[in-house]
């Protein structure tokens, strides 16, 4: 049989990631006009993959993101709030300078240790990374073979790698890169996951490529 293949897709470029804002679980931001193009451009050289399942967060500008492929191959897009960003808190829509002026004892506890110190009112990157597994787990029970799209956000697709390659969850921002658009890739086989393509953004043109934005 073959073995369970996980595209892990971070959206489009929203407004909120044009202009490097904290925006997290509570901030629902729409796709800008590139983030749009990003998705088409994804669905277009991925839609002869033969396609099991597409999971994406219940926020928006994830399930826009999956909609062009979801059209192209015909499946419906299921949704899952365990696949939604890591709650930003107090710091929801802010810019890191005004984070770092407003919360700055939190931010300097944040940026030293995520796992354990969360941003102001915010979620921990060990919660963040519990409930993407769990939600993770499902698609395994649900989904054994094939390949699954899951469309979900920067934060929450590292901590969740890092919990499947046993990287230390409070590293999550270090250790994996994770632009808008791109897509890494798990495979689960017998010896357990092993990471096929990291941060992966080649279905996009340079134009798209070379947006400025977080």
């Amino acid at each position: 049989m073959k073995p369970l293949t996980v595209y892990f897709l971070r959206h489009g470029q929203s407004v909120a990631s044009r202009e490097s804002l904290f925006c997290g679980a509570a901030t629902d931001a729409p796709l800008t006009a590139e983030g749009d193009a990003m998705a088409q451009a994804f669905a277009s050289a991925y839609r002869n993959h033969p396609w099991t399942e597409i999971v994406a967060s219940t926020q928006r500008r994830a399930i826009h993101t999956a909609q062009p492929l979801a059209l192209a191959v015909g499946l419906a897009v299921k949704t899952d709030p365990r696949w939604s960003e890591i709650a930003y808190g107090k710091w929801e829509g802010s810019s890191i300078e005004q984070v770092q002026t407003n919360f700055h004892d939190d931010h300097l506890l944040w940026s030293a240790d995520p796992a354990l110190n969360p941003p102001t009112g915010g979620e921990t990157a060990i919660a963040l990374e519990r409930r993407s597994r769990a939600a993770l787990e499902t698609i395994r029970e649900r989904v054994p073979s094939g390949n699954v799209l899951v469309v979900s956000h920067k934060g929450t697709i590292r901590a969740m790698l890092c919990g499947l390659l046993g990287v230390e969850v409070g590293r999550f921002r270090q250790r994996f890169s994770c632009p808008v658009a791109s897509v890494s890739v798990v495979e689960f086989g017998p010896v357990g996951p092993q990471l096929l393509a990291l941060a992966d953004r080649s279905h996009l043109d340079r134009s798209l490529r070379e947006i400025p934005g977080s």
